[in-house]
């Protein structure tokens, strides 16, 4: 039930990441949500894997682990600047008022990736809790809705 769940949250993230109504404009904002789409995407595949509704795959498990872990590791980089404000944007002011919580959340998705076991789906699974938590963490706090 949990490996549900997590794929789940999973599959939700990314597809909300996905949907905004319009797409920002200022390169700020398109350089998150473009990361973030990226997360979701990798996110997706694990999820998959997991949940067996794709066939475990461990090297495409393994790229998709390092995508994440490398993307946890730009949020830093790619977030630093708020830019301006662009109603197409889900990232929340707060992410700047609140910076050392927001580098800890992210620090958190790098966390749980780099300790998911790619050698099996029962592996993925074990660890697809802990980068959902990490990301609704983020997202609960961070993130605006569509």
């Amino acid at each position: 039930m949990k490996l549900i769940k997590a794929f789940a949250l999973g599959a939700v993230l990314a597809a909300g990441a996905a949907l905004a109504q319009t797409a920002p404009t200022d390169p700020n904002a398109i350089a998150r949500s473009e990361l973030m789409k990226s997360i979701g995407a990798n996110v997706g595949i694990l999820g998959g894997m997991a949940s067996g509704k794709e066939p475990h795959d461990a090297a495409k498990a393994e790229a998709a682990k390092a995508a994440l872990v490398e993307a946890a590791g730009k949020i830093e980089a790619t977030f630093m600047e708020q830019g301006a404000a662009d109603p197409a944007s889900i990232a929340k002011p707060e992410i700047w008022a609140n910076w050392d919580d927001f580098l800890v959340k992210a620090k958190a998705l790098g966390d749980a990736s780099a300790a998911v076991d790619v050698a099996s789906a029962e592996g993925i699974g074990a660890g697809m809790g802990a980068i959902g938590g990490a990301c609704k963490d983020c997202h609960s706090t961070y993130r605006a809705s569509n």
